[in-house]
C-alpha cells in the first residue's frame, strides 16, 4: 500500500501575456469547477472599470505594497508593466491545508518563484493564436492607453519566451476548446494515484478485502 501523505489541495498556476485571454479562461474555469479557490492578488495597478477591491484584486498604494514585501507576507511578487503584484502566503497555505485546490493567475516571474517554493504545483501558460490577434485583443479592451498597449506588446515577447518553463501550454484560439483543455488538465491532475488513494481509501480497502 502507498504511504499516507498529506491530503493538501493542488496549487494551479496560470500565466500568459496580456491579451491572451487568461482572465476570461480562468473565470470560466471557476464557474465549471467551483471547488477551486482563486487566490486574489495584491497590486499597485489602478482598477479598471468594473473591477472591485477584494474580488478582482486588493488594490494598494506602492508604499503599502513595499512594506508588505518587507513584512514577508507574499508567497511571490513581481513588477509587471510598471505595477507590483503579489500573492498572500497565508491565504494560499491555509486553503491548501484545508484540502482546497487553489489557482493563481500570475505572470511568469511569479510562477518561477512559486515553482521553487512549491515544486509540486501545476503550471499552465496561455498563448494567443497570433501576434495580430494579441494586439487586436489588447486594443479591444478599450481600457488602456496607446502607450500601455505598446508596452504590453513589447513585453509579451519576453513573457512568451518563458512558456517552455511551464508544465502545459494552451493556445487560446477557439475559446471553448481552450477552456476544455484547461479543465481537462485540472481533472487529470485530480485523478493522480496518490490523491485518489487518499480520497477513496475506504473503497480500496474494501476491494482488497
Amino acid at each position: 500500500m502507498p504511504q499516507s501523505e498529506s491530503a493538501e489541495g493542488t496549487l494551479f498556476v496560470v500565466a500568459a501575456p496580456s491579451g491572451a485571454g487568461k482572465s476570461t479562461l480562468v473565470n470560466a474555469l471557476l464557474e465549471r469547477e467551483p471547488a477551486i479557490s482563486l487566490s486574489i492578488s495584491h497590486t499597485t495597478r489602478p482598477p479598471r472599470p468594473g473591477e472591485q477591491y477584494g474580488r478582482h484584486y486588493y488594490f494598494v498604494e506602492r508604499a503599502t505594497f513595499e512594506q508588505e514585501i518587507a513584512d514577508g507576507i507574499f508567497l511571490e511578487h513581481a513588477e509587471v508593466h510598471g505595477n507590483l503584484y503579489g500573492t498572500s502566503r497565508t491565504t494560499v497555505n491555509t486553503l491548501l491545508t484545508q484540502g482546497r485546490d487553489v489557482l493563481l493567475e500570475i505572470d511568469w516571474q511569479g510562477a518561477r518563484q512559486i515553482r521553487k517554493s512549491k515544486p509540486d504545483c501545476v503550471s499552465v501558460f496561455i498563448l494567443p493564436p497570433s501576434r495580430t490577434e494579441l494586439e487586436r485583443r489588447l486594443r479591444g479592451r478599450g481600457s488602456d492607453s496607446a502607450e500601455v498597449i505598446a508596452r504590453r506588446l513589447h513585453n509579451s515577447r519576453e513573457e512568451i519566451a518563458h512558456a517552455h518553463e511551464f508544465d502545459y501550454i494552451i493556445i487560446n484560439d477557439d475559446f471553448e476548446v481552450a477552456l476544455g483543455d484547461l479543465q481537462a488538465i485540472v481533472r487529470a491532475v485530480r485523478q493522480r494515484s496518490p490523491l485518489q488513494w487518499l480520497r477513496h481509501e475506504a473503497l480500496i480497502q474494501d476491494l482488497l478485502a
